[in-house]
């Protein structure tokens, strides 16, 4: 692709005064990945807690069709950060590889296209949203009981999507810009309002799955608003308002680089929904019913999402330096990045699994009661599903490391390996023989193909990088 073609001639040229100038280019590794990645994963984690309050709450205060209803609109959150990802990885990668060689006002000018785009992107989902939701709904696998409440719901946090590409989006640029705690305390803030506002309105006010919905909007107004303020009063690059104006040369390296991220989330949203309408056919012939797979689910996914914002922010905090270094040249320092982000996200892979496979019923208590068919299907869920949860943590880290090195097709690649290679096609076809054990079954088996696939990739990558005598 274009983009991989300028980065190879990028790597052909000395390194820039401002490349050893920055503190990307010669500060210890380890401490940068500290600097980058622990805001970058509070940050993940703190979006993660939108949706994980909403159940916890909405699951004690409304019960399981709550839960359930929350896991049906589920896809348009998935959408929403598949585009904000498209977008900030998209121009944050590319921030970050032009400074790195030195050309700091294109780097900045694509900057200005991509918060343009996302606060566009974000008007448009919204509009979508509200214009059909009812259809959107009954495609995303709504059963007649969970609708009402699937309804009220979506149809208010619709509201808050334009905040929300908008914050999702523009941290990334924020931490390109050198500011993760900034990026840090735009999550946090939105989520400490919605975490106070949600048992505020459901429990005090009795408003219900509405009241969790409205909170939700607020903290994402409030989170979009600190973006706005950062970009207007504290940035570092230099942006002009000429500059905000997308330019379709600039729009064209963002989706470049960005396409990886979104893709996974939008192989994410095609999973979910496929799922949920396997969940509802093969769970009206089981003896959970329709309902009980489809709260679990959501319950399940919910929980796993900490797991993930932890490996995915460790994968975001290190993009600055895998691409700020690869442009720069400097890939002793990209190899050893990437080996620490390996070793992270294995470590904490291994934390969650024993979790899920020794506490499943524990967790899933705190997301409200239910029948003992319920606790029932959540373990099994659980154990089998999320088997091999140690190892899953590296295919979305080896993607975000593509993209940040301008391996667009690559990261592409990685980012389908999962979803839509090996997972989607499984959830279709184990269930025809093993009813819906075979949705269960299909996880673990996607899981373990991914990551060898991802693994073999970038190894393979690392050898290729000049200046490589330990051979990785």
């Amino acid at each position: 692709m274009r983009q991989e073609t300028e980065y190879k001639a990028v790597s052909a040229m000395k390194p820039s005064a401002e490349s050893k100038g920055n503190p990307l280019a010669y500060e210890k590794v380890g401490k940068l990945i500290a600097k980058f990645a622990i805001p970058a994963i509070i940050s993940m984690l703190v979006s993660s807690l939108y949706n994980i309050v909403d159940q916890i709450f909405i699951g004690q205060g409304v019960g399981m069709l709550g839960n359930a209803a929350t896991n049906i609109a589920f896809p348009v959150s998935i959408i929403c950060t598949a585009t904000a990802l498209l977008l900030g990885i998209g121009s944050s990668s590319n921030f970050n590889l032009e400074s790195g060689a030195g050309n700091q006002d294109r780097a900045n000018r694509i900057a200005g296209t991509g918060l343009s785009m996302l606060v566009i992107c974000g008007i448009v989902i919204a509009a979508a949203v509200l214009l059909f939701l009812n259809p959107l709904l009954y495609i995303f696998g709504v059963t007649p009981d969970i609708l009402p409440f699937a309804q009220d719901y979506l149809g208010i946090t619709a509201y808050g999507i334009p905040f929300l590409v908008l914050t999702t989006g523009g941290n990334h640029l924020i931490r390109a810009d050198r500011s993760p705690t900034y990026s840090m305390a735009c999550m946090l803030t939105g989520a400490v309002i919605n975490t106070v506002l949600d048992p505020t309105f459901i429990f005090v006010f009795h408003w219900g799955i509405r009241g969790a919905a409205w909170a939700t909007v607020i903290g994402q107004v409030v989170s979009g608003i600190l973006v706005i303020v950062y970009f207007s009063k504290f940035r570092h690059l230099e942006l002009e308002a000429g500059m905000l104006k997308p330019r379709a040369e600039y729009l064209s390296a963002i989706v470049s680089l960005g396409m990886a991220a979104c893709v996974n989330q939008i192989a994410m949203a095609a999973v979910q929904i496929t799922m949920n309408n396997t969940l509802r056919r093969y769970g009206a012939s089981s003896v959970y019913g329709t309902d009980i797979p489809l709260a679990c689910v959501g319950v399940i996914s919910k929980v796993n999402m900490v797991f993930m914002s932890i490996c995915i922010g460790t994968s975001q905090g290190c993009q600055p330096l895998w691409g700020f270094n690869y442009g720069a040249k400097n890939y002793d320092r990209v190899r050893k990045a990437y080996k620490k982000a390996f070793q992270i996200s294995l470590t904490v892979g291994i934390i969650f699994f024993l979790c899920f496979q020794i506490f499943p019923r524990q967790i899933v208590c705190i997301f409200g009661t239910g029948t003992e068919e319920y606790f029932q299907f959540a373990e099994r869920y659980f154990k089998i599903f999320m088997l091999l949860t140690f190892i899953n943590g590296i295919q979305p880290m080896c993607s975000g490391f593509f993209t940040s090195i301008g391996k667009a097709k690559l990261g592409i690649v990685v980012s389908l390996t999962r979803q839509v290679i090996f997972l989607l096609p499984l959830i279709l076809i184990f269930p025809i023989f093993m009813g819906i054990d075979g949705v269960m079954y299909a996880g673990p088996i996607a899981d373990g193909a991914a990551a060898v696939v991802a693994i073999g990739l970038a190894v393979k990558e690392l050898k290729a990088m000049p200046g490589n005598p330990e051979g990785i």
